[in-house]
């Protein structure tokens, strides 16, 4: 067996006995980073982007999730699981739930493969930081895609190391069924893909030359990577070629609006080649720490780690720098897929899948600073920890766990049920109905009803609620809040001096606050707010809208939202 990167002989016995209890510490390490995406996960309402998640998944069959997925730009994988699960309960924990077993299998697979290809300190620093990171552990606590997604890249990779020094085409296999599960999680699953598949390319031609891979064995490779080739060709087929139609410019980008994460993207004419992806590079450093300084030194000593592996002794030369080219190609790729202007790139969710490189490159770096110390090295690992989740700033747009409790929808529910009249009108902006369909409607499948280009419209208990499409108004401004009143009286039949209850849920909810500020008539505008982040307020329709304001143009409207988050942009209901 080589010597892993990184080793150092333990001479101290105590630091021995430390070294010995590895997997139990690394167990003890897991269970606390569940238990800490459990309470992430509960208590809080959900953010509009896990409604539509649910929305989706809360049909009558699996076919129909499947039809419903395809409006979507994510494979179908975790609504066909929130299908089953909702069998079970729709409570916010229990929809989070394969999120939080996921986020915690992701550790506990990560912590064994850093232990095959580095060494068990290093394993175990990488476990502190992907069990405890915040950023890290809201993924994972979240209606969303990306705890399944790294969990199957982490199986997939771990499964590949073992099936190559075991000879193994059954954990061959094991590797391409994560890797298939990983593209039915999320699309960004390509990019490392395509990484792991020149990576192994490597590992199968330049080998050590008592371990040469078997016939079987890369055989078994071969037709895995054809599966996942087929299964791209199917996706883009049946899937990606039809996103986003009449946005893009090009085909390769319909599933990824023009409009969305701007900034991410690489422009010719806005951004210098090199300052962008320098930039870029370390802001997904700081997105995964959670801390503008400590990405800033996660960065520094990922490049360190590079060079470790590159300047490893000669028995491990071979072995580390095809890890040093796959971690840099994972970047690389990243990049690259940005400056095409096909993917974004740098401090954001959508590039979640480099946390596995991230994390590797900084606790190789991290364990040969302790130089071999367990101690110090499980320290070292637990300050970046620690100041990240003291000082750390969360990207927008965010609600804090205050303004989202669960206890604050269940008072604007009730607010609304004792005060809107039966029948009455609720007005709502696309983002706040994905909110508001799923609890006024107690979680019961939604039937949506199309009013042509600006409107839909829904009914639950009694009520009628009208909401923008999400090519209208993903969040209300007062410019397009007030634009659209004249067409909702005509759309919907609301009639003068009928009452509208308008009601705002989620990231922005500031619209009551805005009209009294922007707008002199309504100066002195009564409104309810449940926290920071649901207003409720009553208007009389031909009465209380202010005349003679324009209504904004398709185009301002996105120029808004463009700006309503500096560092990205998405395009409306691409809940990504």
């Amino acid at each position: 067996m080589t010597t892993p990167p990184a080793y150092v002989p333990i001479k101290d016995s105590a630091e021995k006995r430390f070294a010995d209890r590895a997997t139990v510490i690394a167990m003890v390490v897991i269970v606390a980073g569940f238990l800490a995406r459990m309470w992430a996960a509960s208590g809080t309402f959900l953010n509009p982007d896990e409604a539509l998640h649910f929305g989706i998944a809360n049909q009558a069959s699996l076919a129909a999730v499947y039809r419903a997925s395809l409006t979507e730009s994510h494979p179908p994988l975790l609504y066909w699981l929130l299908y089953f699960v909702r069998g079970l309960g729709a409570s916010e924990l229990w929809l989070r739930m394969p999120s939080v077993i996921a986020g915690t299998a992701f550790c506990w697979l990560f912590f064994r493969w850093l232990t095959q290809v580095m060494s068990r300190l290093s394993g175990l620093i990488g476990l502190i930081l992907v069990a405890f990171l915040p950023p890290v552990v809201r993924l994972s606590a979240e209606v969303r895609q990306y705890a399944l997604l790294l969990a199957f890249l982490a199986g997939a990779l771990y499964f590949l190391e073992r099936a190559l020094r075991e000879n193994s085409s059954w954990l061959m296999m094991s590797s391409a069924v994560c890797i298939y599960l990983a593209m039915l999680s999320h699309y960004s699953a390509l990019f490392f893909v395509v990484g792991m598949g020149l990576y192994a390319v490597l590992k199968i031609l330049w080998h050590e030359p008592a371990r040469a891979p078997s016939r079987s064995t890369v055989a078994v490779w071969v037709v895995g990577q054809l599966g996942a080739v087929a299964l791209l060709v199917f996706f883009y087929k049946t899937h990606l070629s039809h996103l986003g139609h009449g946005e893009s410019r090009t085909v390769l980008q319909g599933w990824m609006s023009e409009f969305y994460l701007r900034r991410s993207y690489f422009e010719a004419g806005r951004d210098n080649p090199l300052l962008f992806v320098l930039g870029h590079s370390f802001g997904v450093f700081q997105f995964v720490f959670g801390q503008l300084a400590v990405g800033d030194v996660a960065g520094l000593l990922f490049l360190a780690g590079l060079g470790l592996l590159w300047r490893s002794p000669a028995e491990t030369r071979n072995a580390s720098r095809q890890l040093a080219f796959f971690l840099a190609l994972l970047f690389a790729l990243a990049c690259g897929a940005s400056l095409a202007h096909v993917y974004p790139y740098g401090g954001t969710r959508h590039t979640a899948y480099l946390i596995i490189a991230a994390v590797a490159g900084v606790s190789l770096a991290t364990a040969r600073i302790a130089a071999g110390c367990w101690t110090r090295g499980v320290a070292l690992a637990l300050v970046l920890v620690v100041i990240s989740a003291a000082f750390g700033k969360q990207h927008q747009p965010y609600m804090t766990r205050a303004d989202q409790s669960r206890e604050r929808m269940t008072e604007g529910m009730t607010f609304l049920r004792e005060n809107v009249a039966p029948a009455g009108v609720i007005f709502t902006d696309f983002e706040s109905g994905l909110v508001l369909g799923h609890y006024l409607c107690d979680a019961k499948p939604i039937s949506v009803q199309d009013l042509g280009s600006e409107f839909e419209r829904f009914s639950c208990g009694g009520y009628r609620v009208v909401s923008t499409k999400r090519t209208t108004a993903t969040n209300f401004t007062p410019e397009v809040f007030l634009g659209l009143e004249r067409n909702l009286a005509e759309t919907c039949g609301v009639k003068p001096g009928e009452p509208i209850w308008i009601f705002q849920a989620g990231w922005g909810a500031d619209l009551p606050a805005r009209l009294r500020s922007e707008i002199p008539q309504f100066h002195d505008l009564p409104f309810r707010a449940f926290g920071n982040n649901i207003k409720i307020f009553k208007l009389t329709a031909g009465h209380d809208f202010a005349a003679g304001i324009s209504r904004p143009s398709s185009s301002a409207v996105i120029a808004w939202a463009a700006s309503a988050d500096p560092q990205a942009y998405s395009s409306p209901g691409l809940a990504l």
